[in-house]
């Protein structure tokens, strides 16, 4: 069944989305887990070949798949783009907010330095923040509801990012336009700004199951604001007790 194979490729790439996808009602997940199954099968097409002409194609494929359901046409037979259809159809997802997700990835392929801060913001803004807008769209969001959602978003992701730059450093990239203690921790204190904003707009409680990805965003914004050299040393995040008694926690008491 494709839904489960969406599940699995969640499960496999991605554990921690997986697993606040799993604490949500069955009906969100089958929302969610097509959604968030694009999201990283376009992550890795830059990064399954080191022939750029190559992983152009790979991400031209998913933006015609896109483009294609938008325009009513019958989705490709894919283990993804068939439930991601079903999703994109019934809840109206923007295929404009998708087709730039898909295009943030280019950086992947060519991994060359961001040209300044608002490169990298609307690198962010892209991946993270339209991500989350598709995803808690999905579970029936309001206009109003996009701003602070992209917010949490953004906060998400650059706690991702964080997380991720031992390994970008590794394959040759510069991930950070200014990597200095003092900057970095700038950056995260901003993501945490963004994540109380989201916070603060008091979105409905039927979007909780995606804004609950963003689970474990604060610790790791805190641990980049307060101690940036954690970010170089890889060292951000809980243990996995910690990860999965902070994820019962707000499961139990019904936050994000």
């Amino acid at each position: 069944m494709s839904l489960n194979a969406c599940a699995a490729i969640v499960e496999k790439g991605d554990p921690d989305r997986f697993l606040a996808v799993m604490s949500a009602p069955v009906a969100a997940r089958a929302r969610l887990f097509p959604l968030f199954a694009f999201n990283l099968e376009v992550a890795r097409a830059p990064w399954m070949t080191r022939e750029a002409p190559i992983a152009e194609i790979r991400l031209q494929w998913w933006r015609d798949a896109v483009a294609e359901i938008a325009a009513g046409k019958t989705p490709r037979a894919h283990d993804v783009v068939r439930p991601l259809a079903d999703v994109m159809t019934t809840c109206g997802l923007p295929a404009a907010t998708m087709d730039a997700l898909i295009l943030a990835r280019r950086w992947d392929i060519y991994r060359e330095p961001f040209a300044n801060e608002a490169a990298f913001a609307a690198h962010i803004e892209a991946t993270g923040g339209g991500l989350m807008w598709l995803a808690v769209k999905a579970l029936g969001a309001a206009d109003q509801d996009e701003a602070p959602a992209r917010a949490a978003g953004r906060a998400l992701a650059l706690a991702n990012w964080f997380r991720a730059i031992p390994a970008l450093e590794a394959a040759g990239a510069q991930p950070l336009v200014d990597g200095r203690p003092a900057a970095v921790a700038q950056l995260a204190e901003a993501g945490l700004a963004d994540l109380a904003q989201a916070r603060a707009a008091g979105m409905g409680r039927a979007l909780y199951p995606a804004l609950r990805t963003a689970w474990l965003a604060q610790t790791v914004l805190r641990q980049a604001a307060t101690n940036p050299a954690r970010v170089a040393q890889g060292s951000l995040g809980l243990s996995e007790f910690g990860r999965r008694a902070r994820l019962l926690a707000l499961s139990a008491t019904g936050r994000w």
